[in-house]
Order: structure tokens, then C-alpha cells, then sequence
């Protein structure tokens, strides 16, 4: 008899945590078809150079988004196909010339040494104006964020760069953080790509945040 009391319990023992676990995952699951499923169809461009883009801020971000179900779309000055410094490609979509800022949920400007081409771009620079005055979310990670600071939207924000264009957005009023990942209301920068996948989960939360 007691060896069949003590077997009948840890059959409940198992039976119990075997309940729990499926519970927890359950859970899990419902959670993350929640989050793809107020994030489906939503709308990102990201904006790289024509060369020299950094592969890392470009890849590794697009596929959190593209996991979620969100539609990704690439701006570049040219049409050509679009070569990393680490030797990926990416082919561009549309022209920056050609992208409707209201078109989009967030506006991404992907790092790297090519990516300097946008710093004094007048077309990059509306689009920048244009995404703040509309609300959107205005994002930029390695050397791009010189782009946002060009554009005048940094002047008493927090803002974190890679660390040889800290100056640059000392000198454009940014209040300099040091910090991976730095969000200040609808702009989120990053200083490089050992940022790139929390720069896009930043990019992931402060969306589903815009639509609660």
C-alpha cells in the first residue's frame, strides 16, 4: 500500500506540473500572437546607404520585424544593389526621393561609413522633419543619428551615437547619453551595431506602446 500511495503521488506531482507547464506556455503563446497580431501590417522603411551600410543595423532589426508580421520597405539614393561593409547586399525599393513619410509607422536611418551621404541630404532631411511633424517614429543607429541632428530634431533631446560623432550631436543641442539604446519620446537612437537587436526591440516596443 505505500508504495502505491507514494506512486499515486508523484503521478499527481507530474500531472500537476505537467497542467502548469502547458498553462505557461499557452500563455506564451497567446502573448506573442498578441503582439504579432497588433503588429501585423505595420509599416517600416529603413533608409541605407548605396554602399557601405552596416549589415548588422540593417538584418538584424528587419528580421524582428519581419518575424512580427510587419511589412518592411528599403530607401536608398540609388536603385542599384546596396553592398555592406561586411560584404551582405540589399536591394533598395524606392528612391529616397520618392518616399511618403505619412506612408509609414517608422522611419529607420541604418548606419555605417556610407551612411554619412544622408548627414547633409536636403531629401533625408525633410523626410526627418517631416516624421516628427507627423508623430511618426524617427529611428537611427551608428553614425546615422549625425543625420537626425543635421535635421534639428536632437536640440534638448537624449541621444546616444557611435562614439566619433559624439561632437556632432554635442553640437546640434543633443544631450549625449553614452547608453546603447537611447529612446526619448518618438526617437530612438543607438550607437553601433552591437546594438543593432535591442535598437529594433526598442523599435518593436515603442510601436506597440503608440498603440495602446
Amino acid at each position: 500500500m505505500v508504495i502505491t500511495f507514494k506512486l499515486r503521488m508523484n503521478l499527481y506531482i507530474v500531472l500537476i506540473f505537467t497542467l502548469i507547464f502547458s498553462l505557461i506556455i499557452i500563455n506564451l503563446k497567446g502573448g506573442a500572437q498578441e503582439m504579432m497580431s497588433e503588429l501585423q501590417g505595420k509599416k517600416i522603411l529603413m533608409i541605407i546607404a548605396s554602399q557601405d551600410f552596416r549589415d548588422e543595423e540593417l538584418f538584424k532589426p528587419r528580421d524582428l520585424f519581419l518575424e512580427r508580421g510587419m511589412e518592411v520597405v528599403l530607401a536608398s539614393s540609388s536603385l542599384k544593389t546596396a553592398r555592406g561593409m561586411l560584404g551582405g547586399t540589399a536591394q533598395p525599393d524606392i528612391l529616397i526621393r520618392e518616399v511618403k513619410v505619412e506612408e509609414f509607422d517608422a522611419i529607420i536611418f541604418v548606419g555605417g561609413m556610407g551612411s554619412s551621404e544622408y548627414w547633409e541630404d536636403p531629401i533625408a532631411r525633410e523626410i526627418v522633419k517631416k516624421a516628427v511633424s507627423l508623430d511618426k517614429l524617427i529611428c537611427a543607429i551608428c553614425i546615422a543619428p549625425v543625420t537626425l541632428a543635421n535635421a534639428g530634431i536632437l536640440e534638448g533631446k537624449k541621444a546616444t551615437v557611435f562614439s566619433s560623432e559624439i561632437n556632432r550631436l554635442k553640437n546640434k543641442g543633443a544631450i549625449y547619453t553614452g547608453k546603447n539604446v537611447e529612446i526619448d519620446g518618438h526617437i530612438i537612437t543607438a550607437n553601433g551595431p552591437q546594438a543593432a537587436t535591442e535598437f529594433g526591440k526598442a523599435i518593436i516596443q515603442s510601436l506597440s506602446k503608440m498603440q495602446e
